[in-house]
């Protein structure tokens, strides 16, 4: 599509992917504190306002309010760790309850295998990294969530890929926490991973309900 088009039909999405990629450059210079933690926010809360433009579906309010407890992560984590991972771990649970809406019809043994293996794994690397009980026990919702996109009848190719970058870019805050204390990775990896996976499972999201029917304009 055309980037006019684009910017016509989806401007809340244009508004994002400015706001979403400015935003990892801004982080590296002097913006004042305050600019920077709104600025931070505006990427994934104008995926929430995308989403929400998709009335009148349930989905789409969900998905909504998934980007949205996300974008309010995104600000209180520069503030307060805990509340901000408190916001995180109430849209897991949203995200779980939208993937969950959308079962996929049937599963292999090789997706179940996968399925039991993130549930497992993503909680048991998470504390191998932090050392850290309370992260651990996030983490399990995590987990959760990128199994529960995965088992979901969602393109696999962007939402359960979008929730994969997420986990790894959550793992990478916790490896930053101990392994990775000293290195330059994690913040140059952490938002790109995070914003592009949000994107991903948002956009995935979306088109899936378009092409279903359960709304009728695309905003």
């Amino acid at each position: 599509m055309p980037g006019r088009a684009l910017i016509e039909k989806r401007p809340w999405l244009v508004a994002s992917l400015i706001a979403g990629t400015s935003y990892w450059l801004a982080a590296k210079g002097q913006v004042p504190g305050l600019w920077l933690i709104l600025w931070k926010g505006a990427g994934v809360g104008l995926l929430a306002a995308y989403a929400w433009a998709h009335h009148p579906s349930r989905s789409a309010h969900l998905l909504a309010l998934v980007m949205a407890l996300g974008a309010i992560g995104d600000m209180v984590l520069e503030v307060d760790f805990t509340g901000g991972a408190a916001a995180f771990f109430a849209g897991h649970i949203a995200a779980i309850a939208l993937y969950l809406r959308h079962p996929r019809a049937s599963l292999s043994v090789l997706d179940k295998a996968v399925a039991v293996a993130s549930v497992i794994g993503v909680p048991a690397l998470s504390w191998a990294l932090s050392g850290r009980a309370d992260v651990a026990s996030y983490a399990l919702l995590l987990g959760g969530m990128a199994t529960a996109a995965f088992a979901s009848d969602f393109p696999r190719r962007r939402v359960a890929l979008g929730a994969a970058m997420f986990v790894v870019s959550d793992l990478l805050i916790f490896a930053r926490m101990g392994p990775l204390a000293q290195s330059a990775i994690p913040d140059l990896l952490i938002w790109p991973l995070y914003y592009f996976g949000q994107f991903l499972i948002c956009t995935g999201v979306i088109a899936t309900l378009r092409g279903r029917g359960e709304f009728s304009a695309a905003r």
